[in-house]
């Protein structure tokens, strides 16, 4: 009897890739000590599957590869729903982070994604297509991410509010008229 190799390499079995990654943004860190300056790298990146999931992570590490693979593995672990209708958000929000703001917008369809790169990147991957946001405050890329996650967070969808308020999601939608 021939023993057949068996291949280790390739044992597992390839997951097809859900999720959607996109670096923002790739800083060079010093951090002063007394023994002199220790050089790092800070990673932002968002992970999304453009179907109402999206997760921002940052990741610190002394080479880059590192620091991009810890930025997506943290993004992965902070993702949040996104409720999207009709390509957009179902109604306007503003997402704070420190000093930034970021007004987010319903939009009508065909409008696109009008919005700086670092809030782009965010939406898009969430999943939505036609939208108006504003960056309003400090426009670092950081907290203007941060800011449009925290919009994005506390969105509500037009059925979770008509639970809240006792309404049909018609009325929600249309508006509740008062017979009399």
């Amino acid at each position: 009897m021939k023993k057949m190799a068996r291949n280790t390499k390739n044992s597992r079995t390839e997951v097809p890739q859900e999720f959607e990654e996109k670096l923002i943004d790739i800083k060079r860190v010093t951090k002063v000590t007394t023994g002199g300056k220790t050089i790092s790298f800070r990673v932002t990146a968002v992970v999304g599957n453009k179907k109402g999931k999206v997760g921002v992570g940052i990741g610190n590490a002394r080479e880059v590869p590192q620091a991009i693979r810890k930025s997506i593995q943290n993004a992965k672990k902070n993702l949040i729903e996104v409720p999207i209708k009709n390509g957009t958000i179902p109604h306007e929000i503003i997402g704070v982070q420190d000093a930034s703001r970021v007004m987010l917008k319903p939009a009508g369809a065909g409008t696109g994604i009008i919005a700086s790169s670092s809030v782009r990147a965010v939406v898009e991957l969430a999943g939505v297509h036609n939208i108006l946001t504003k960056a309003l405050g400090s426009t670092n890329v950081l907290n203007l991410t941060k800011a449009t996650l925290d919009g994005l967070k506390h969105l509500k969808s037009p059925k979770k509010i008509a639970e809240l308020r006792d309404l049909t999601v018609k009325q929600v939608i249309n508006g509740a008229h008062k017979e009399g």
